[in-house]
């Protein structure tokens, strides 16, 4: 591991989970459950590469919209954001077309589109880029930009078919709690303050509500970090006896959506000490398990390691 593996965090919703994974987990269901009802088709989704991309966007976008996807497959939180993604052409199908390319192995198309971040979200249409969505949109974010997107470009695109409008007439989920939003723009304003003070005025509404929750904890590995020198940190880590060193690294790794490796950093760490350091190894990883919902399967897979390690 680099120093470049530990990076300072921007907007909290583009380095931290807060709920994308048990929204991406509720994705997942959803995507299995309309499987199921049509027959197995999955969600319209196109997989581009430099061989491909002139055929499978340029010229698909002559006639309709693309949303092209510039992602890397391998990272853990740009998989939960194409399955949000894949959640929203599964509702639109037929309005506009979902085309993914892996800018890791795909260069010349980041290159020819002068990506500086991924994943990115570019909707093309006859041939040209029209709108950009850079880095992590929240799900309402990404509703709200299709919505301006389709209604600028509504004299250009066919009309939407009776199926379409079928859909779109269907009940929209429910509204974002406002303090929840309230939280949201406060971290994307750099108020972490006012973000906790948000949540913690919905948990006192609501002493069960997960988003609160998740949020409180995702708020607590950003504090943890946000001064955290990531340079020195690595230097910290030559020495296996700096607990301290791999629990920051830990909640990097959290932050940056590594989390099996997290995880796995922290039950090493249990494994290989014993008294107060091993405990506090374990409360620590247990209050990683804080981060994400808890029917997360990296949660279960890391307590029968947590297991084994202790027993």
């Amino acid at each position: 591991m680099s120093p470049a593996d530990f990076t300072r965090p921007g907007s909290l919703y583009g380095a931290v989970d807060l709920g994308a994974r048990k929204q991406a987990l509720e994705a997942q269901a959803r995507r299995e459950s309309a499987a199921q009802e049509t027959g197995g088709v999955p969600a319209p989704v196109i997989d581009v590469d430099d061989a491909n991309f002139a055929t499978e966007v340029v010229e698909r976008s002559m006639n309709s919209l693309v949303l092209l996807e510039l992602t890397v497959t391998r990272a853990e939180q740009a998989k939960q954001y194409s399955l949000l993604l894949e959640k929203l052409a599964a509702e639109n199908a037929g309005r506009w077309i979902l085309a993914r390319v892996d800018v890791e192995i795909n260069q010349q198309i980041a290159q020819a589109l002068r990506v500086q971040n991924v994943p990115a979200l570019y909707a093309i249409f006859q041939g040209q880029p029209v709108a950009v969505v850079p880095g992590i949109a929240t799900e309402p974010q990404l509703r709200d930009w299709l919505s301006q997107l389709m209604e600028a470009l509504a004299q250009y695109l066919p009309p939407p078919t009776e199926e379409d409008q079928d859909k779109q007439e269907q009940p929209q989920e429910p509204p974002v709690d406002p303090d929840v939003l309230a939280a949201e723009q406060a971290v994307d304003a750099g108020d972490l303050d006012g973000a906790v003070a948000a949540y913690e005025r919905l948990l006192a509404r609501s002493p069960n509500n997960q988003d609160a929750k998740l949020g409180l904890a995702g708020l607590g590995l950003i504090r943890r970090t946000q001064d955290v020198d990531p340079a020195d940190l690595q230097s910290r880590l030559a020495d296996p006896a700096d607990i301290e060193a791999q629990l920051l690294a830990a909640d990097f790794e959290m932050l940056s959506g590594e989390v099996d490796r997290a995880f796995d950093r922290l039950v090493d760490v249990v494994r290989r000490t014993s008294g107060a350091e091993r405990d506090r190894a374990r409360v620590h990883l247990l209050g990683l398990f804080d981060t994400l919902p808890g029917d997360d399967p990296s949660i279960a897979r890391a307590r029968r390691n947590l297991a084994s390690a202790l027993f």
